[in-house]
Order: C-alpha cells, then sequence, then structure tokens
C-alpha cells in the first residue's frame, strides 16, 4: 500500500454559469492557451482559438473531446465547452435519433433521461481524462431561475441553478455539479437605496459566487471567499495548480496600512494629524476623505456598515466598490451611512 499526503497539483476541473450576456466567454478566453468547443457559436466575436467546424451534433462534440484526450500533441492547456446545456441537447437528439423517437418522453417511466444521464457521464469521464494529463477543463452554462421547495419546509423560493435536466434520479446538472472542482456563479449584483423617500435599484456591478447559497449553486476546494468581482484574473492561480505549485489558494493580502496624508493632497496635515481614518488601500476614493475625518470614521467603520446592509463584502476593498454607489450612496448619503457606522459600533 502506498501512502501519500500533502496537495497534490492538478488541472482545475471548473464550471462557470451565469445570466445571459455577462461575459462568460471572454471570461474562458483569459485562461491560459484555451482552445473552444463552441456548441452555439457564441465566440464568433472573440480572438479565441476554436474547433473548426463548431460541432453539429453529439457525435461530432465527443469525437472532438475524444481527440484532445487522445492527443500526444498539446493541443492546449485548458479546453473549454461553450456551452454545456446546448451539449445536453445535442445528446438528447443523439438518443432520440438512435432509436428513432420523436421525444425524450417516448420511452415512457424516465427511461430515455436514463439513456441521457449514461451518454453525459461518459463525456465527463473522458474530460476527466483529460485534466488527468494536466488540461484545465471548463464548462460554461446558462442560469435559469427555478422554484425549490425544501423538504419538510412549508413555502418555496427561487433560486439559480445550472439549465440542465434537474431530474430527481437523472439530474444531468447534479452529476456536473459533483464532476467538478468548482462552480461559479456569475450574475449582477443590485441593491436599494432610498432616493427622497422612493426606494431605486443601482449597482450593476459583476460579481460571481463561490458557495452554496439559497439563492444560487455553488462550490469551491480551494478556499474562496465567498463573493469576488467577475474578473479572470481572481481565479488566474487556480490554473496554475499543475505547474507544481501546491500551495492552497489564498486571498491576496491587502496593502500595508497608509496615512490619509500619503493618498491625498487635498487636506491640511493639521486637519489629517488629529484623526487618523487609517486607510490600508491606496486607491481609496480621495473624495470620501473629508466626510470621513469629519466624523472619525474609519475605513473598516465605512467596509463593516456596506456589509451589514448585505451590500457588499467587509473583506472587499471601498476602491472595488461601483462608482455610482460611491456617489450615490456613500457621499450623497453620508448622514445615513454614519447612522448605520453608529449602531454597529454600539453593537460591538
Amino acid at each position: 500500500m502506498n501512502i501519500s499526503n500533502g496537495i497534490r497539483p492538478h488541472a482545475v476541473k471548473m464550471v462557470l454559469y451565469g445570466t445571459d450576456g455577462i461575459g462568460k466567454s471572454t471570461f474562458a478566453s483569459k485562461t491560459p492557451y484555451p482552445l473552444f468547443i463552441d456548441t452555439e457559436d457564441s465566440t464568433k466575436y472573440l480572438n479565441v482559438r476554436r474547433v473548426d467546424p463548431s460541432p453539429k451534433n453529439w457525435a461530432e462534440l465527443a469525437n472532438y473531446v475524444m481527440e484532445v484526450a487522445k492527443s500526444d500533441v498539446e493541443l492546449c492547456k485548458t479546453l473549454v465547452i461553450d456551452t454545456a446545456d446546448w451539449a445536453e441537447r445535442m445528446c438528447i437528439k443523439h438518443i432520440c435519433d438512435k432509436d428513432q423517437k420523436t421525444s425524450i418522453e417516448d420511452w415512457g417511466y424516465g427511461k430515455g433521461y436514463t439513456y441521457v444521464y449514461e451518454e453525459f457521464g461518459k463525456l465527463l469521464n473522458v474530460l476527466t481524462d483529460i485534466a488527468n494529463k494536466g488540461i484545465n477543463v471548463l464548462l460554461i452554462a446558462h442560469a435559469v431561475l427555478k422554484k425549490f421547495e425544501q423538504p419538510d419546509e412549508n413555502g418555496s423560493y427561487d433560486r439559480y441553478t445550472l439549465k440542465l435536466n434537474d431530474s430527481p434520479k437523472t439530474s444531468i446538472a447534479n452529476l456536473v455539479r459533483e464532476w467538478a472542482d468548482i462552480v461559479l456563479f456569475a450574475n449582477y449584483k443590485t441593491y436599494v437605496v432610498d432616493v427622497d423617500g422612493k426606494k431605486k435599484a443601482q449597482g450593476g456591478q459583476r460579481v460571481m459566487y463561490t458557495t452554496h447559497h439559497p439563492a444560487w449553486d455553488a462550490k469551491n476546494r480551494f478556499g474562496l471567499p465567498d463573493e469576488l468581482p467577475f474578473e479572470y484574473e481572481q481565479v488566474a492561480k487556480l490554473f496554475t495548480m499543475t505547474s507544481g505549485d501546491q500551495t492552497k489558494y489564498e486571498e491576496k493580502p491587502e496593502p500595508s496600512a497608509t496615512t490619509a496624508a500619503e493618498i491625498t493632497d487635498d487636506l491640511p496635515f493639521e486637519v489629517l494629524d488629529e484623526f487618523d481614518p487609517q486607510i490600508t488601500d491606496p486607491n481609496f476614493p480621495k473624495k470620501l476623505l473629508p466626510l470621513m475625518i469629519s466624523k472619525q470614521v474609519t475605513e473598516a467603520d465605512i467596509r463593516k456598515a456596506v456589509a451589514s446592509k448585505g451590500i457588499c463584502p467587509e473583506n472587499m476593498l471601498v476602491s472595488k466598490y461601483p462608482e455610482n454607489f460611491i456617489d450615490g450612496m456613500l457621499i450623497a448619503q453620508f448622514d445615513k451611512v454614519y447612522e448605520q457606522i453608529l449602531i454597529n459600533r454600539k453593537a460591538g
């Protein structure tokens, strides 16, 4: 019996799904030396390497994947299938055509879905072989909002999930989630602000969620923060795990603390010396400083107040906040922000 310990460097098996037009294919194009198998012609406006012609059916898709698995030539460092839900459509049609059925329901008793489940599982097995060769695999998928009823609980709620068959015993969505090392959900983050007594939605910042939540499916095995800006750079390190980098993913440390005087020349030094807002972000918005100093508010106060309202995570840098949120809420309604800061301080 051979026994080993420690982290084993391995190519990443990732699933990225999200709302339409958020930039999933663009995100995938930034992975190391990617090769796209484009099932829906979604990359035609991107300058990327793609298999040409695009697969028109399940057999062509499976053959392309098998060719990557068996090739001795380094065809890519990341294989991207764009998208998994269109691949599932091809699989369903393949199963129907094979037995000359017009619909996947024609078998009855869910047998047709069982055939699709088994066939799609074979594809995932080959993709695992590709990952074992040291090639990253990224499956892109669309998101769908479904009604979810939790067992033994009253009522139901909406949740974003993969736009794949989710039948209890033959769920392609579950199969894909189990196969993946990491499942990322990308969406636009919005928040509600009070403007002249009226509730208005603002924001639109692109974010990705990395852990399971009642409102969406996600997971990761790398210790990622629950929420990150939807930028490839935030997870780029995961795609280097095959090069012998055995370090666990860790969030980049924030810059060391600096004083407000080192960030702006707009305020007199004698005022700054009276109160230090304890700025740790060198890109902190300068326009916030006069308000903070006037109320003796620290950067940590700001971040905690915003987090307590569920708008942004507390570990998110203020400079990463949406510009319209900084102007329309933090500055325009600083008194309300300060009220929340006082509540937080009182609560300890």
